[in-house]
């Protein structure tokens, strides 16, 4: 098996470099112990975790200024992770969780790179039982909602890991699957609101998504 290409890209922030190391692209594939075949991770959606995604691209610049004072922060379905890198260049208290048994070992990497402090990393699927990760004030994920049956999936694990008072961000391509999620997410206490990001200049092509947010006080 040819050993995984890999790329370095700095990502700017304003007067802030972020630095990460990634898949060189959405080819690449190495699962020598079939670890990821165990979790049903198939060669085609290996690579995907390892990709800068326009949605991700979003979320970090949205957490740019966001306020993020005396909040416990979890990052979910982190993947590459540059919005928790994003996030600890501000001290914020980041955790971050994904499926992937490779996102864990990529975050370490480019928290070095950055010469920031660990970021805390779990590695759990929203269908799992308790993983102990605790309870968080604000929950931050981007292009998650990819298939009907995670709108399910994911509110069930935010509302686990969501205190009685919680912001929830969500950053949406457009896949058309939110609007099942919004619903359950009212269900479940929230106020629902959604805008455009105002501006994708840092973007290489147009983004026709939404920033979601989910507010419970």
């Amino acid at each position: 098996m040819a050993p995984l290409r890999i790329r370095y890209q700095t990502h700017e922030f304003g007067a802030i470099d972020i630095h990460v190391r990634t898949l060189r692209d959405n080819q690449e594939f190495q699962d020598i112990n079939g670890e990821a075949e165990k979790l049903g991770i198939s060669s085609a959606t290996w690579p995907l975790f390892g990709i800068v995604w326009p949605s991700g691209q979003v979320l970090s610049h949205h957490m740019l200024d966001y306020d993020i004072n005396n909040k416990r922060i979890l990052e979910v379905g982190c993947g590459i992770g540059l919005a928790s890198l994003v996030l600890n260049h501000r001290c914020a208290d980041i955790t971050a969780t994904d499926y992937h048994p490779e996102t864990g070992g990529f975050l370490a990497q480019n928290v070095a790179l950055n010469k920031g402090r660990a970021i805390p990393f779990v590695r759990t699927g929203w269908a799992d039982a308790a993983s102990e990760l605790g309870m968080f004030d604000l929950i931050i994920g981007s292009d998650l909602l990819y298939e009907q049956e995670h709108a399910d999936l994911l509110s069930q694990f935010i509302e686990q890991h969501a205190n009685p008072s919680c912001d929830v961000v969500l950053v949406d391509p457009g896949r058309g699957n939110h609007a099942k999620f919004s619903k359950k997410m009212v269900s479940l206490g929230f106020d629902h609101s959604q805008h455009k990001p105002i501006n994708t200049a840092f973007l290489a092509a147009p983004f026709h998504g939404q920033i979601l947010n989910y507010c419970r006080n």
